[in-house]
């Protein structure tokens, strides 16, 4: 059976397992790029995100005795899950090792949804050795992506994208390991071999990028990032040559960028996204690719982000794009001046987000306070009508990163 067959297979068998996700028209981002933007909301898939479709078909087709043996998978977040509520439908035993320092809540919905988690190694390609190991004994392992049935249930949501947008022009694509692309690739070039199909990474891990660059795959040291789900050393041996012949291009984009994304979605269409999964539209905006489309879905993959990480990614994202601003002054010690300041601020419809009044550092002259403001802003240039107010009353500040 040829790949695009088995997609189409794939979405017999799971169609009435997962859940048809949205795709919405974004009017925000198509004023702003000039192109048509639609976007497919993976992250309100079951287990928020994609990978219950691959988990499941390839789970689908194991033998009676293999499913009684159970399975075996490695994962520090999406995939976990996926696998973990998968072999809950299906009755299958599922054992998930997960990297010892995963956080928590992972850990609490990948037992929630059924599955056994084993806790080894610093990092997931420790847990996948391990995984392996224990795959000896019996038990089915179910690779996140370098493999056909797992690729094949990912490529089903390509078939969703082109029957809910019929004039779609290309389709942009969060690209880790590869299975995901590749089985997106596998049936648009069979449908519509016309629509073009382009990968976005974190240029902190992009091995699919330099491997697409050079025609083989090539191994990186990947560089903590907000896009975990996509940062891994290679591609898969099965999935980069299907990357090869059906993708038209791959880009990177950087973290500010990324974070910008996250922020966006959230201001401006109210979708929690991950890293991984807001990269498409960090490419988007960032207008790098060469390809001439007008008619765009870009692929939300995931929502499955830590609130604690959110909260500094947002914060973070604000101070891109000019809404937050954390600036240092120096004020003479005397009654009133702190009211002052305040008043200052106030006058330019800035918001007090945090204050910080210290006397005692040591880079602090005598008679003088240092205090440090975090405002919430406008933009870039209320930052600079509220810098030109503040030097025009004497006050000498500095901006703080």
């Amino acid at each position: 059976m040829k790949l695009w067959e088995e997609v189409e297979a794939a979405q017999r068998m799971i169609q009435k397992i997962i859940l048809r996700t949205p795709m919405i028209y974004s009017d925000t981002f198509s004023k702003r790029t000039g192109k048509e933007v639609f976007l497919k909301l993976e992250n309100l898939q079951k287990t928020g995100s994609f990978k219950i479709r691959g988990a499941y078909y390839k789970l689908s087709q194991l033998t009676p005795s293999m499913k009684k043996r159970g399975v075996v998978a490695a994962s520090a977040g999406n995939h976990a899950q996926g696998v973990a509520l998968a072999s809950s439908i299906l009755g299958i035993h599922s054992a998930i090792v997960m990297p010892e320092g995963v956080s928590l809540a992972k850990q609490m919905a990948t037992q929630a949804y059924g599955g056994e988690v084993i806790l080894f190694g610093e990092n997931t390609d420790e847990a996948l050795g391990y995984a392996k190991k224990l795959a000896k004994g019996g038990k089915s392992l179910i690779h996140p992506f370098d493999d056909e049935q797992v690729i094949a249930g990912q490529g089903t949501i390509g078939l969703e994208i082109l029957e809910e947008v019929p004039g779609v022009e290309a389709i942009v694509v969060p690209t880790g390991g590869g299975g995901l692309i590749s089985g997106i690739a596998a049936v648009v070039r069979k449908r519509r071999p016309d629509v073009k199909v382009i990968g976005v990474q974190s240029i902190h891990a992009p091995s699919a990028f330099y491997s697409f660059k050079r025609g083989k795959v090539v191994e990186v040291k990947v560089r903590p990032t907000l896009a975990d789900g996509i940062a891994l050393r290679k591609v898969g041996e099965i999935t980069f040559p299907l990357i090869k012949k059906g993708v038209d291009e791959m880009i990177t984009v950087g973290e500010d960028e990324i974070a910008s994304a996250i922020l966006m979605l959230m201001e401006r269409k109210r979708i929690v996204a991950e890293g991984a999964g807001a990269t498409p539209l960090a490419a988007l905006l960032l207008k790098r690719w060469k390809i001439r489309a007008k008619k765009i879905v870009l692929l939300i993959s995931g929502g499955n982000i830590d609130f604690h990480l959110l909260d500094r990614i947002l914060e973070k994202g604000l101070a891109q794009t000019g809404r937050l601003v954390r600036m240092s002054i120096l004020l003479r010690d005397v009654p009133g001046a702190l009211a002052r300041l305040t008043t200052l601020v106030a006058q330019h419809r800035a918001n007090i987000l945090h204050i910080i009044h210290e006397r005692a550092a040591k880079d602090i002259p005598i008679g003088f306070s240092k205090v440090i403001l975090m405002l919430e802003t406008r933009g870039p240039n209320h930052i600079r009508e509220i810098r030109k107010g503040f030097k025009s009353e004497g006050y000498s500040l500095q901006m703080l990163s």
